[in-house]
């Protein structure tokens, strides 16, 4: 995988950048003033990245994956992570038949939801996993492959399924190697 460099991303004009981003020059990055990516993050290969979107720190989009921001904007908290595939949107047509839909017709004849979306602290998506307008995953929240996100989740917990819900706990020992980890960077 071949990444920008350092300068290319300078001179990209990403609204901010923060220091050892790795983006692939594979990926295919619309809006680069909308958005916001932070220390250690990370952008791989043939995903496409549009809209507004606020990337922490140590954020990792694996491959494939298509993140869609739109106005509202994509929030990825720090230590989140969206594995293979995973499709992350944050406005979708109304599919009733009430009104029209797609991209090429006007607003007037058209009923789009539009909501933000949110990956709090910790939260990972499995591979081709699916998060709608409007899903705040909670701090923790672990969603297994193949998964239908219509709904915003509650804090560590693992969801699966279409619709997702709420299998089990996840387990918060990633707290203790957050802390080492951080005090090894020197951000502690």
């Amino acid at each position: 995988m071949a990444y920008y460099t350092e300068n290319q991303l300078k001179d990209l004009g990403f609204k901010s950048i923060g220091k050892n981003v790795k983006i692939s020059d594979k990926a295919t990055i619309y809006n680069f003033d909308q958005i916001e990516i932070g220390d250690n993050s990370r952008i791989d290969d043939f995903c496409v990245v549009s809209g507004k979107i606020k990337i922490g720190r140590n954020v990792h989009i694996t491959p494939m994956c298509l993140v869609a921001g739109g106005e509202k904007g994509i929030i990825f908290e720090d230590f989140t992570t969206i594995a293979y595939g995973v499709k992350v949107f944050t406005q979708s047509d109304d599919y009733s038949g009430k009104t029209m839909t797609n991209s090429t017709i006007p607003k007037k004849y058209k009923n789009e939801y539009k909501s933000e979306v949110i990956l709090n602290k910790y939260s990972i998506v499995g591979a081709g996993s699916i998060i709608m307008p409007g899903v705040v995953l909670a701090k923790g929240t672990s969603v297994g492959a193949m998964s239908l996100v219509l709904k915003s989740t509650e804090p560590w917990g693992i969801y699966v399924g279409n619709p997702a819900k709420r299998l089990k706990d996840r387990q918060k020992d990633l707290l203790e190697l957050e802390k080492q980890y951080l005090e090894n960077e020197g951000k502690l």
